[in-house]
């Protein structure tokens, strides 16, 4: 594999860096409850004790759904984080899509949720953290394409494949 198919390191640092404020997210919401219930009662409500008001079995579940986001985030993160170490740092194409689509997967239908419900706030924290993914993905878009373009190579897939 060729220098020229590798992504530059600033975007591989870069995306590295959107990952590890994943897991670092994902970390808060499970130890700092209150914390995240105050920041999300604050985006969503104006008010950072709107939440707290809700009665104390709705203010515990309401931890418990951070809790468990927040553990899912992070374990989402550590398995970004190796896909980007590895696959994607090597310029393998599996490595791009893996983010690209992981990261679709959790855009789409949380926001059209988000949106749908009437939490249009969620849907800005999430169009943060979709542009902090895409600038990367779109930077190194041609580098991780750039195989399929390239007629050589896509004869040499032909004769494998009907080989």
């Amino acid at each position: 594999m060729g220098a020229s198919e590798i992504p530059s390191t600033f975007w591989l640092r870069w995306l590295l860096a959107v990952i590890l404020g994943v897991m670092a997210f994902g970390l808060v919401l499970v130890l700092a409850p209150s914390l995240t219930r105050q920041g999300f009662s604050l985006l969503v409500y104006a008010d950072t004790e709107r939440i707290a008001t809700f009665g104390a079995d709705a203010v515990a579940y309401i931890t418990l759904v951070h809790a468990v986001l927040g553990g899912v985030m992070f374990g989402w993160g550590v398995a970004l984080l190796f896909v980007v170490r590895g696959l994607f740092a090597r310029g393998a194409s599996e490595g791009w899509q893996i983010v690209a689509v992981s990261v679709a997967a959790w855009f789409v239908p949380d926001t059209a949720f988000s949106l749908w419900s009437g939490f249009w706030q969620n849907a800005l924290l999430n169009a943060t953290f979709i542009i902090l993914f895409a600038v990367p993905l779109a930077a190194t878009y041609r580098v991780f394409h750039e195989k399929r373009a390239n007629p050589a190579v896509e004869g040499d897939c032909a004769k494998a494949h009907n080989g």
